[in-house]
């Protein structure tokens, strides 16, 4: 398990602190997600979004279908990117980010758990039962399969979501006047060229240099790793004086791009109640074997690698360890051929359909 620690606000170099675990690779679009509702908790704590911005809350971005936050017990919200490019729908599409953020009161923790979305996963709530890429859950059950999904997988309660468009990442850095960072390698992807070396980034910039993957020599590891770097360069921009009258467009940013079970008064709550929690977040990869099944790529979770994430995430939020046993478990006992290195082969007894609502995958 890969941790990164967002503990410095002053510097947004792109650096790996400690490789706590292997649990092999894995894939994600911009951790944006989470800035969307981290933003926002800084916003309000320092009391700098007007009253009326409620209202405007409610209606575009809440959809009213979870339960009022306690903000005393830890808690987690799945964060969900959604890949529909940049034309504001949020509605279809795979989830091509996904992560678990935990929140604890007690010990002053929020821990961001990304999870590759190729991930062999049971659609929760399907009427049959059916295994595909863990990214299809939202396209085929919308959030609550989602939930449901991540939930199953790794045994831990889903409190709430959030789902962001890549329309919301590009208007987010341009809401908070772009940001500074230094990239390692030189990058061009969709139009977009940037040299190694220290940069400030529109964005249009910024999201380019959060999507590309190809050449990036780490592949999806260096991605994930720049677009944590993108996210610790807006909150970096949110420290500054300089663009505390930028909250309003930053929600106005929002509209049409995000869209969560979290209530104002739920962020209200947790801005200033947990708002320690903001200063030392940690990020964490979960990473598996690919595979072939059906002859498209998967990533496979070893029973290990889900019990290992389960355990340390149930720590997180206050949870005894519990023995993991699902669909995917089940899968990984009877692929004994199956290693992930020599072996690719892997049998899901007809149980995968690798057929998407929106005809992808």
């Amino acid at each position: 398990m890969l941790v990164v620690e967002f503990n410095n606000f002053g510097e947004v170099p792109l650096r790996e602190v400690v490789n706590m675990q292997h649990m092999g690779k894995s894939k994600g679009r911009p951790i944006l997600i989470a800035a969307g509702l981290i933003v926002l908790m800084v916003a309000i704590s320092v009391g700098l979004i007007i009253r009326q911005a409620q209202a405007r809350y409610q209606s575009a971005i809440y959809t009213g279908n979870s339960q009022r936050v306690d903000i005393t017990k830890p808690l987690s919200i799945l964060l969900l990117g959604v890949d529909t490019g940049a034309d504001g729908r949020i509605d279809k599409g795979n989830s091509d980010t996904i992560m678990v953020v935990t929140i604890n009161p007690k010990t002053k923790k929020t821990v961001i758990t990304s999870i590759p979305r190729d991930s062999l996963a049971e659609m929760v709530g399907d009427q049959k039962t059916n295994v595909q890429k863990l990214n299809a859950a939202y396209n085929i059950g919308g959030s609550a399969m989602a939930k449901a999904s991540v939930s199953k997988l790794l045994n831990i309660p889903i409190n709430y979501y959030a789902t962001l468009n890549m329309g919301g990442l590009k208007q987010i850095v341009n809401a908070v006047g772009g940001v500074t960072i230094t990239s390692p390698i030189d990058s061009n992807f969709d139009g977009v060229s940037i040299s190694k070396g220290t940069h400030h980034l529109n964005g249009k910039e910024a999201l380019s240099y959060s999507r590309m993957r190809y050449q990036d020599p780490r592949g999806d590891y260096g991605r994930q790793l720049r677009q944590q770097q993108v996210m610790r360069a807006v909150l970096v921009k949110l420290t500054k004086t300089g663009t505390y009258s930028r909250y309003n467009q930053l929600l106005a940013s929002l509209k049409g791009n995000l869209k969560t079970d979290l209530s104002f008064n739920d962020l209200v709550g947790l801005a200033t109640h947990d708002r320690a929690n903001l200063k030392g977040i940690k990020s964490t990869q979960i990473v598996g074997q690919p595979a072939w099944i059906n002859t498209s790529s998967y990533q496979i979770l070893s029973t290990s690698t889900l019990q290992s994430a389960s355990d340390q995430l149930r720590q997180e939020l206050g949870l005894k360890s519990a023995k993991i046993s699902n669909m995917e478990t089940k899968l990984n006992a009877q692929n004994t051929a199956y290693d992930g290195k020599t072996n690719l082969n892997y049998n899901t007894d007809g149980l995968d359909t690798i057929t998407y609502t929106d005809g992808t995958h």
